[in-house]
């Protein structure tokens, strides 16, 4: 299948985040909704929430534009809260390219 648009450029992610799995306590991974929540948006969230940086020198440490790491953390903290709300699991995984 043919991609348009531009290239995803690759994003520097500091720690593999993949195969990390998080769910509500008391219920059973099999009969819970998942949310995926791709590695890069983990890193936005790291980087912003837990290393409170900046946007800017987030997105400089991700070598993608302040607009790019903006739209990857509000997705990232919509699906978490998402989560937290409604009791669905999160799913961390690469993101395919």
């Amino acid at each position: 299948m043919n991609r348009l648009g531009r290239k995803r450029k690759e994003r520097n992610i500091n720690a593999d985040h993949s195969k990390v799995c998080f769910k509500p306590c008391g219920i059973r991974a099999n009969q819970l909704e998942h949310i995926i929540l791709y590695e890069d948006e983990m890193e936005a969230i790291r980087l912003a929430d837990f290393e409170s940086l900046y946007q800017q020198e987030s997105a400089d440490k991700m070598r993608i534009s302040r607009t790019t790491f903006s739209r990857l953390l509000e997705s990232a903290r919509k699906k978490v809260a998402d989560a937290l709300l409604h009791q669905k699991a999160i799913k961390i995984e690469k993101r395919n390219s």
